[in-house]
């Protein structure tokens, strides 16, 4: 009677117990990144690409029966900002703009990994117009995406030229929107990253000035956050998450891993492979996916504040130090033993000296 008793207490012990460690860790991680695929599949470019292809996260979790979702958004940051207020999701792959527009209106982020840094834009002009330099643009219809990395890096490199905002006539379009209008010659230039090269390459558009020639003014920066509500409850996960994210950084910043990544991202986007591997020519990849909060990122993070908050962009300042958390991506670096892979760096350095 006794020993039934006790077993009987052991067994509701046991499942109490067993629910409390359940309870500890989360049933599912949301991970959202933009749609920039110009085809049926999802791509958004770098690590994000990396991971979601090879599914690292989900080979991470699944011995703990923690699923992993994907959400992929053709409206950019500000969907994805959106979907962060209503708790639609816990981490994402973002450009910089959002990420400040987001934390400035009151969203509760930590910036965890950097993810890309320097990375190049470029002036998409039509190729029927004599345009060879920024100032040239003056007046003219700009395609853009508002809210978006796209517009801050455009106001950076034209103040570095003297100009502001106000000498053009911004458009607001998606970017395959961008990429039709352009064809159809209903605005005259966008600014952004490598797709416009397959644009170039049809006789589309010319690409007479790019952040290169600029010594980086408008590169653009990419940064994986994190929902503080998550992190603080599921830091465990949270670490394990990161480790995949730096785990992705390092095989993309491998030179071995050139071609395979150039395939990926041709395969994911629907982009030629040509635009990659012009892109990606003579790049020191070590800078670009270096995971490291060092001196230049975070030099160019707070100019990109800075410039967010003086175009009006943002109203209220943000505290950096108190809103990046490199702890996360510190231990991940240890982890995976690559202590001595990266280096900090201070000053762009895009390109294999």
């Amino acid at each position: 009677m006794i020993f039934n008793v006790l077993r009987k207490l052991f067994m509701i012990a046991g499942v109490v117990f067993s629910q409390a460690i359940f309870a500890q860790s989360p049933t599912v991680i949301r991970i959202a990144a933009p749609d920039l695929s110009a085809g049926a599949k999802h791509a958004a470019g770098g690590v994000t690409d990396v991971l979601y292809t090879k599914r690292w996260i989900e080979n991470e979790f699944a011995k703990d029966h923690i699923k992993v979702q994907w959400y992929f958004f053709k409206g950019a940051g500000p969907a994805i900002n959106e979907a962060l207020a209503n708790n639609q999701i816990d981490f994402a792959f973002l450009g910089d703009l959002p990420p400040i527009i987001g934390k400035a209106r009151g969203l509760d982020t930590q910036l965890l990994v950097p993810t890309t840094r320097g990375l190049t834009n470029y002036l998409a002009v039509r190729s029927d117009l004599n345009v060879k330099k920024l100032s040239d643009i003056k007046g003219k219809r700009i395609g853009i995406l508002r809210g978006t990395a796209d517009e801050l890096s455009l106001i950076a490199a034209l103040q570095s030229q003297g100009l502001s905002i106000r000498d053009v006539r911004l458009v607001n379009l998606d970017f395959n929107a961008v990429n039709a209008a352009l064809a159809a010659k209903r605005i005259d230039a966008s600014w952004g990253p490598a797709r416009f090269i397959a644009l170039r390459d049809k006789g589309i558009v010319k690409l007479p000035v790019s952040t290169r020639q600029l010594n980086g003014a408008g590169a653009s920066q990419g940064v994986f956050l994190g929902s503080q509500k998550f992190i603080k409850a599921y830091p465990k996960e949270t670490q394990r998450l990161v480790n995949q994210v730096v785990n992705g950084l390092y095989w993309l910043s491998q030179e071995k891993n050139r071609i395979p990544q150039i395939a990926l991202f041709f395969t994911q986007a629907s982009y030629p492979a040509s635009v990659y591997a012009q892109e990606l020519h003579g790049v020191n990849f070590k800078f670009l996916y270096s995971p490291l909060f060092d001196q230049y990122y975070l030099t160019q993070l707070q100019q990109k504040i800075n410039l967010a908050q003086s175009q009006g962009l943002i109203r209220q300042p943000i505290q950096l130090k108190s809103w990046v958390n490199p702890q996360f991506a510190n231990q991940a670096i240890v982890n995976l033993k690559l202590q001595q892979y990266w280096q900090p760096t201070a000053t762009y350095d895009y390109l294999k000296k």
